[in-house]
């Protein structure tokens, strides 16, 4: 139960972590529109360019376990300030970058910082939010940040690049990572961990750390090498072994970093399964649909970001107002279905979207049905979040947030592979360049489509509902043990 102190300092502290989470979420849009103007400033190869995207994700996404553990082991404050410190500070040498290695090198550091500073954020915020009706309402509004921040980035960092140059889109964090350290130092609360005795493994944190650099490295890479390519193959299957003797380690080990009776968990393993689906499908829809309105539509980096602004737009408006309510009243599993559901209908209909698309009966429509990510993401991330203890909450948030980049990283290499070969294929039929990334687009937003049936039907069969649902009068005045435990 939190302290007094801690309680009157909450709404700053979810300010805090939700401000930590925009600032990782603008800086993965952001840096795509601005792309075109790095490369002409700073001299860069296009095979060179992809490591300012490359370099972030790999650092990112093979550290957010670590991170989570090492939170819980030595205080998820502590951990959260040293990661937005250190993206600070990486954002201030990306912006004076002036050669390619210098800004790979701010990027890499970058990444390392963000995953320091989300790995725990989930955690904190579980910790402080106790109530199921408070805690739904917390991760409303920390889902709602996550996924309207990229729309919100596609729009600044074209605003930045085109008034400014690319340099701010880096710049603009310094102002926001000064402001959350200043408020996170009172207002966050103050933990000090179990102690590296308590899972102080230095070779599972190896292991572990390796097997998903190398593992997110092969995947971002499959474009350039192809699938059954030896440099694919090979790469991958070192991951796989690095990845399986972790599991052998943690399992053997008398101090594990991860414990492994957090698997053991069906909601959260089945949370993390269901993302893992989910996010990776959603790649088509936050990446491929912009690349649609730009290349194909011929919309701009600003007009692009202010076509998907209602997207954005719907889901605020339920996340914020409907999602924790709604799951309440009925329980997280169903809110979770029913904004799937919605999400299969988006991906669906663009599916079907045509070369000359009107906006307001093709592309309207499918901003609207986005209200399913306002419904999915919350009550998703509750799940994830419900079956780990208060010991193991950090290493959980690490886990959700790790499941989250596997799945993008999923995303960018399966769909964005498709969609290409597809285009390939019916510019080598004859068909003019709009027709055939259209038809490219088509196909990944229905394997997209099909991604998402299949985490309704893991989210079906492995997240069971909870035994005695809130009711409203329940939520009014809701109870302090945590909600919908497996």
């Amino acid at each position: 139960m939190p302290l007094p102190s801690a309680l009157r300092s909450r709404p700053m502290a979810l300010g805090v972590i939700a401000t930590g989470l925009l600032m990782t979420v603008l800086d993965g849009s952001i840096v795509t529109v601005a792309m075109p103007a790095i490369q002409a400033d700073l001299g860069f190869t296009p095979a060179g360019l992809t490591w300012v995207v490359n370099a972030y994700l790999i650092a990112f996404g093979s550290l957010l376990l670590l991170a989570g553990r090492l939170g819980d082991l030595l205080g998820r404050k502590r951990m959260f300030l040293l990661g937005t410190a250190a993206f600070t500070l990486a954002s201030l040498l990306a912006g004076a970058a002036t050669t390619p290695a210098l800004l790979i090198a701010a990027r890499f550091l970058q990444g390392a910082g963000s995953a320091m500073a989300s790995a725990v954020g989930l955690g904190i915020l579980v910790t402080l939010f106790t109530r199921p009706g408070e805690r739904g309402r917390a991760i409303a509004v920390f889902s709602f940040t996550g996924a309207a921040g990229a729309s919100i980035g596609q729009v600044l960092g074209g605003v930045l690049t085109d008034a400014l140059n690319w340099h701010w889109i880096f710049l603009i964090n310094l102002p926001i990572g000064l402001a959350a350290l200043a408020l996170g130092v009172p207002s966050l609360p103050a933990e000090r961990g179990l102690g590296l005795s308590a899972g102080a493994d230095v070779l599972g944190a190896a292991l572990v750390t390796s097997g998903l650099m190398l593992g997110i490295y092969t995947v971002v890479k499959i474009e350039e090498y192809g699938w059954t390519s030896l440099h694919t193959l090979g790469l991958g299957a070192a991951a796989a072994v690095l990845l399986a003797a972790f599991l052998v380690r943690q399992a053997t080990a008398s101090r594990p970093l991860m414990p492994l009776r957090i698997l053991r968990s069906a909601s959260v393993s089945g949370a993390n399964l269901v993302q893992i689906l989910m996010v990776a499908a959603l790649f088509s829809f936050q990446i491929l649909l912009a690349l649609y309105l730009q290349n194909v539509s011929g919309y701009d980096a600003t007009g692009t970001g202010l076509a998907m602004l209602p997207a954005a737009l719907m889901i605020g408006v339920v996340s914020l107002g409907v999602s924790a309510r709604l799951s309440a009243r009925f329980g997280d599993r169903a809110v979770l279905l029913t904004g799937i559901a919605l999400l299969v209908g988006v991906l669906g209909l663009l599916a079907r979207v045509p070369v000359h698309a009107h906006y307001l009966t093709d592309l309207l429509p499918v901003m609207l049905l986005a209200a399913g990510f306002g419904l999915a993401l919350p009550s998703l991330t509750t799940l994830g979040m419900s079956g780990a203890g208060r010991q193991d909450a950090g290493l959980a948030s690490g886990l959700f947030n790790t499941t989250q980049q596997i799945g993008a990283a999923a995303g960018v290499a399966v769909l964005s592979t498709l969609a290409a070969s597809r285009t390939q294929a019916l510019l080598a039929a004859g068909a003019g360049t709009a027709q055939a990334l259209t038809g490219g687009y088509r196909l990944a937003f229905t394997v997209g489509a099909g991604l998402m049936v299949a985490a309704f039907a893991v989210a079906f069969i492995m997240l069971r509902p909870a035994r005695t649902p809130a009711t409203a009068d329940q939520a009014a005045h809701p109870s302090t043990t945590p909600a919908h435990t497996p």
